[in-house]
């Protein structure tokens, strides 16, 4: 995170404590990265030990959400911040609630993946799946860059990309609403193909909210019900 963003202030402990609560977020967005990776890869190859190992390390996710809101509310209490030092604290809670639910989703894809093991893989519209999970991958890599570079310059280049995720999620839909025309015996088995895209599409959604708590944090705005065309307009003016 550029120092310069933040106040240089007399307490020295105020600085390290700031830096603290940077560091837990990125650290814990890392986690939540690699249980996405795991838990995509555990779900296209059936491979149960990744899987297991998604789910495991959401202890570890909890474990930093709730160290982050503890430290930012004593903060808030006790050294009584304002102006952007406030809004930083104030979006830094918002956005690890993001990243856990991110981690949720990841959670919930590793469970399907032992769910299913051993189905037909042609049913997992597989592609499709793996196409979009590099999309959603991406967009909170650069969600997480942004918010560690205080930065809000790429940020409608990010949540644009939502729209790709939402066309991938309809492509899946379609093509396992075929596949359940075709057979009834595959409707169960689709539908919980669906639930896994449904939650891979959410991580998208969560990517773009960390963005609009950005945006809050950097300029004081509060742009969580814009449309993307008017995100646009607003942060080129």
């Amino acid at each position: 995170m550029d120092n310069h963003k933040i106040g240089h202030h007399i307490s020295e402990k105020f600085n390290k404590d700031l830096e603290d609560i940077r560091n837990k977020v990125l650290t814990m967005g890392g986690l939540v990265e690699h249980q996405i990776e795991l838990a995509v890869q555990a779900f296209t190859t059936g491979d149960l030990e990744l899987a297991d190992q998604v789910i495991k390390q959401d202890n570890q996710v909890d474990a930093l959400e709730m160290a982050i809101d503890q430290e930012c509310s004593q903060i808030i209490a006790l050294r009584q911040p304002t102006a952007f030092d406030l809004r930083m604290l104030i979006s830094v809670i918002k956005i690890v609630r993001e990243i856990e639910r991110a981690g949720d989703k990841a959670e919930r894809v590793a469970q399907m993946a032992i769910k299913l093991a051993g189905t037909e893989q042609q049913l997992h519209s597989q592609y499709e799946l793996e196409h979009m999970a590099e999309i959603i991958k991406e967009m909170l890599h650069l969600a997480l860059d942004a918010f560690a570079r205080v930065s809000i310059e790429n940020i409608t280049d990010i949540t644009g990309r939502d729209e790709n995720v939402n066309r991938e999620y309809e492509n899946i839909i379609r093509r396992l609403i075929t596949r359940m025309m075709e057979d009834p015996r595959n409707i169960t088995r689709a539908l919980d193909v669906i639930w896994t895209a449904r939650a891979m599409e959410r991580i998208g959604d969560y990517a773009c909210n960390i963005c609009e708590h950005l945006i809050y944090m950097v300029n004081g705005e509060d742009v969580r019900h814009l449309t993307q065309k008017q995100l646009e307009a607003k942060l080129n003016n």
